[in-house]
Parts: C-alpha cells; sequence; structure tokens
C-alpha cells in the first residue's frame, strides 16, 4: 500500500514526489524511508527521474519535514516538556536533568548521526527544538546527515534496479535491531529504577 502510494507520487510529481513522501515521513516516521529512497532510485535508473534532483529532493524534503518536528519542540518549550515528562512512569526529574546536559554537551552529533538512524531520525528533532538549537546549526547538521543517508540507498535503488528491494530488506533488519536495542535499554532501564525503589522502600520500612 506505501509502495504503490510513493509510487503514484513520484510518477505524478516525480522528485518533488520523492521529496514530498520524505518530508512526510519524517512528520509520520511509520512511512518507511527505507521503502521510499531505494524506490526513487530504482525510479530513476527507468529514466522516469532525475537521479540528482532525486537526492535534492529527498534532502530538501527530510530538512523540511525536521524543521517541523523542531518547531512542536520549541512551542512546547522547557517548562511543558518537563511537566509533561515527570508524568510518566518512572521517569524523575533529575533524568530529565540529566538528558538536558547530554543533549547540551553533544546535541550537535546527536542532530547529524540521528538523521542516519531509524525512529531517532525524525525524533532527534524535539529536543533540538526544546533546547533552541539555533536554526541554522540544526538545518545544516540535518541536511547533511540526511544527505548521506537518503544518497546510500537512492544510490543502492539505482544500481540494484528491479532488485531495489533487496535494500529494504537489508535496511529493515538494522531498523529491527536497533528496535530491539531500544526496548532492551527501555527494559533495563525500567528494572533498575524498580529494583531500586523498591530497594528504597524497605530501608524506610526500617
Amino acid at each position: 500500500m506505501i509502495e504503490e502510494w510513493a509510487t503514484d507520487l513520484m510518477e505524478s510529481l516525480g522528485a518533488v514526489g520523492a521529496g514530498v513522501a520524505i518530508a512526510l515521513e519524517n512528520l509520520f516516521p511509520p512511512l518507511p524511508s527505507e521503502l521510499i529512497l531505494p524506490l526513487a532510485g530504482f525510479t530513476a535508473s527507468q529514466g522516469d527521474m532525475n537521479l540528482l534532483a532525486a537526492i535534492v529532493c529527498t534532502t530538501l524534503g527530510a530538512v523540511l519535514g525536521a524543521y517541523a518536528f523542531y518547531g512542536i519542540g520549541a512551542l512546547l518549550g522547557r517548562e511543558r516538556t518537563v511537566a509533561l515528562a515527570v508524568r510518566l512512569p518512572l521517569l524523575k526529574l533529575s533524568d530529565i536533568e540529566r538528558t538536558e546536559a547530554w543533549f547540551a554537551r553533544h546535541g550537535t552529533k546527536a542532530v547529524f548521526f540521528g538523521r542516519m538512524i531509524p525512529l531517532f531520525r525524525s525524533f532527534v528533532s524535539l529536543p533540538a527544538g526544546v533546547e533552541r538549537m539555533p536554526l541554522a546549526t540544526f538545518g545544516v547538521l540535518t541536511a547533511l546527515g540526511s544527505l548521506i543517508w537518503n544518497s546510500l540507498f537512492i544510490l543502492g535503488g539505482y544500481a540494484l534496479g528491479e532488485n531495489w528491494h533487496r535494500v529494504t530488506d537489508y535496511v529493515g533488519a538494522y531498523s529491527k535491531a536497533v528496535l530491539a536495542a531500544v526496548l532492551l535499554c527501555v527494559l533495563a532501564f525500567a528494572a533498575i529504577r524498580l529494583l531500586g525503589s523498591g530497594r528504597g522502600s524497605r530501608r524506610a520500612s526500617r
């Protein structure tokens, strides 16, 4: 279904359609860039789209989509974000403060490399907005990271031609590995926090 939608978009708008698809992928992460980008490369290999235009338009689309998420983070601001975060189970204000301190030190690297990590590709824009990273810095880092990611998969789809699905299969395995790692980290955090609170309550009862 997504493949048909992306194909129709590219057939109607060409490289601009590929850019629109990637912009929407940034806003709705369930739309997989690992399918859209190789498909754009395959379309270019068939002569229905200019290869360079596909890379440029998808990179512009990624930047525009990222700025939209950045805007959401900026509108929320720190106070609202903290108020929402501390309501989440097991989270403490100190966790948020440590995250803020980490982002202050490593935010530029997080935005750049985050563009090449499934799941984080979209959501890394939120803390950048909350922390009000300079717009120009955010835009340049997002563009560079997206250019690398997009070029790899568009060129892969272009080179493989009708076998472009192989790129999607490989990246799908990578995405699953990232998701599994995230779930393990969340479970480990929950276990440590629950065990720690359990020990604290036992000490208090004594």
